[in-house]
């Protein structure tokens, strides 16, 4: 059984992003989930704990979540595509964000 989780982490303020909107859909566009940031800047699950092996997409809204804040930037959102291979593993998918530049990596 496979699942997902993200965490999201202001890299200005060292802070988590809390209140952002992520949503998961697969590679041909079908949402699949959504949800949004705790406190703590994370969706411990998002989707089904039975992720089928395939290429998923998290698009996190980075422009409502900087305009809430009243933050000059650059990314509208941010769509993270990985693929899953591997129904047996966790998957974790941190997003490291600032309002120019962005980064992500497979977490655990």
């Amino acid at each position: 059984m496979s699942s997902l989780s993200t965490h999201v982490l202001d890299a200005v303020t060292g802070l988590p992003a809390a209140g952002m909107a992520v949503t998961l859909c697969t590679s041909d566009g079908v949402k699949i989930a959504s949800g949004t940031t705790d406190s703590d800047g994370r969706i411990t699950s998002i989707g089904d704990d039975d992720l089928a092996a395939g290429t998923y997409q998290l698009t996190f809204d980075t422009g409502t979540w900087f305009g809430d804040r009243r933050i000059e930037h650059f990314y509208p959102e941010v769509s993270i595509a990985f693929a899953a291979t591997d129904t047996s593993r966790h998957y974790h998918v941190p997003l490291l964000l600032s309002p120019f530049a962005y980064s992500t990596y497979r977490g655990s």
